[in-house]
């Protein structure tokens, strides 16, 4: 009779070879698979607005594939959600460095020069990006505003102009060409385009207290306390809180007069 026991020793030695096999099998799944893998985990973490797990993959696929450009440009927008901006721009120059013609990473750092206050940068990086994506009425728009926090304001009418044919019936766009007249002291032009952008979007709040500004400017008085008053009605006490303080010392010194 044939016994078909296997001894305790020689089993060991089959499941050590068996997991060695597995072991090995993992060690050689290519590279690029991998870094696959860990780009797509990226990806939806980023989506998640997780910027910690989506970083870490990210560097996990640089460190598999350091010359893929995309990796640094997500792994920079992971450093923005984390509120790490300069570790975001060096990602994005980075990318760069890997391709020059990376509008995502123009787009981007410009973005990014836009919150850390350096407009001349952001312009430089949106109107490169431009040159890779024309009809885009958002870099027209975020140019404009670099152009707008730059005090350039005839540059930044000329974008919003461009945005606005690109995009007709945008708020946000009518309301920065405002300002962008108000501070070019072109208050009735500038009026029109806060009517307009209300008449869009009747919850633009800002628009109704720089409705106010402008009619100030055109010595509209009373027209203008009427429109401090329609904002402080309709703000955000938390959001809006700089606007409703500024809002009450104009009704306040608007009432002394």
């Amino acid at each position: 009779m044939i016994n078909y026991r296997i001894s305790w020793g020689l089993a060991v030695l089959m499941a050590a070879i068996f997991l060695s096999a597995v072991a090995g099998a993992q060690l050689t799944t290519p590279p690029e698979d991998a870094a696959e893998k860990y780009f797509t985990e990226g990806l939806a973490a980023l989506q998640a607005g997780n910027g910690v797990q989506a970083e870490a993959h990210f560097t996990e696929v640089i460190r598999l594939k350091g010359d893929w450009a995309a990796a640094y440009v997500n792994r920079g927008q992971a450093f923005v959600l984390q509120g790490n901006l300069d570790k975001g721009v060096q990602d994005f120059t980075q990318a760069l460095a890997l391709d020059p013609d990376s509008f995502e990473a123009y787009y981007n750092r410009g973005r990014v020069y836009t919150k850390l206050d350096q407009p001349a940068k952001a312009v430089t990086d949106y109107t490169a990006a431009l040159k890779l994506k024309k009809d885009d009425w958002q870099l027209y728009y975020n140019r404009g505003n670099a152009f707008l926090d730059g005090e350039k304001y005839p540059e930044a009418l000329k974008d919003y102009e461009q945005a606005l044919k690109l995009s007709p019936k945008n708020a946000e766009i009518f309301h920065n060409r405002g300002l962008a007249r108000l501070y070019s002291e072109q208050a009735a032009a500038a009026l029109d385009d806060f009517n307009q952008t209300l008449t869009l979007d009747p919850n633009f709040t800002r628009a109704q207290y720089n409705r106010g500004r402008a009619l100030e400017q055109l010595k509209r008085l009373p027209e203008a306390r009427g429109a401090y008053r329609s904002f402080l009605q309709a703000a955000n006490p938390v959001t809006d809180k700089p606007l409703i303080e500024r809002a009450l010392e104009r009704l306040k010194e608007l009432k002394e007069k």
